[in-house]
């Protein structure tokens, strides 16, 4: 890590930081972090599944969700980008923490092709008229169109950034009443640095200035 003359410990010239420095600062203090559970299919049709913590709204009219996944240590891109690059639809799921073993079980890294689904132990179900399946059991499903992918470089843990535009909704109404999402039976997570996750369940309000 490089300091100004100064010597202040707490200035860093990213351009002397190696990223997974960087990648570390950032998912540590970028946080909690909600959490995209993307379902794709290649272009014969195998699905993926993948859930990524760059993930937030980008657009509501029209409405376009936004995630990052980065490519690997040695430069390589994901499974996702691949799919979306090729079909051209995905599927972003909000799971909550009832389905939180089977994310986690879909980070693994499975050889292309092979069926997240499948190995999590997930049902698919359909959503409207896209090819890609959505998880049966996940309270809400996005189901989307590739608007854009946005490339920022090719070196390692460099970003892809995914704009989404959503079509199709799936809500169960045990969650969403038309008007409400209720937290405390979507009971959401979001994620931390390392192994850390955590729940939306320590809440507090603040009424926005007029």
């Amino acid at each position: 890590m490089s300091a100004t003359p100064n010597a202040d410990p707490a200035f860093h010239d990213v351009a002397e930081l190696d990223s997974a420095i960087v990648y570390r600062l950032m998912s540590g203090s970028i946080a909690p972090r909600p959490i995209a559970w993307v379902s794709t299919v290649d272009a014969e049709g195998n699905a993926n599944l993948a859930p990524f913590s760059f993930f937030n709204v980008a657009s509501v009219d029209p409405p376009v969700l936004a995630f990052a996944p980065l490519l690997d240590g040695q430069a390589r891109s994901k499974d996702t980008i691949n799919n979306l690059r090729a079909v051209g639809e995905c599927v972003v799921h909000i799971g909550g923490e009832a389905l939180i073993e089977a994310l986690n079980a879909t980070s693994a890294t499975l050889a292309p092709g092979e069926d997240e689904f499948a190995h999590a132990g997930l049902e698919k179900a359909t959503l409207g008229k896209l090819r890609v399946p959505r998880i049966a059991a996940a309270p809400i499903a996005f189901g989307c169109r590739l608007h854009q992918i946005i490339d920022f470089g090719d070196r390692p843990r460099a970003g892809r950034l995914v704009l989404a535009e959503v079509v199709v909704i799936h809500a169960d109404p045990a969650v969403w009443d038309g008007r409400h999402v209720d937290l405390a039976t979507l009971r959401p997570v979001g994620r931390l640095a390392g192994a850390d996750y955590c729940r939306a369940s320590d809440l507090f309000a603040l009424e926005r200035p007029a």
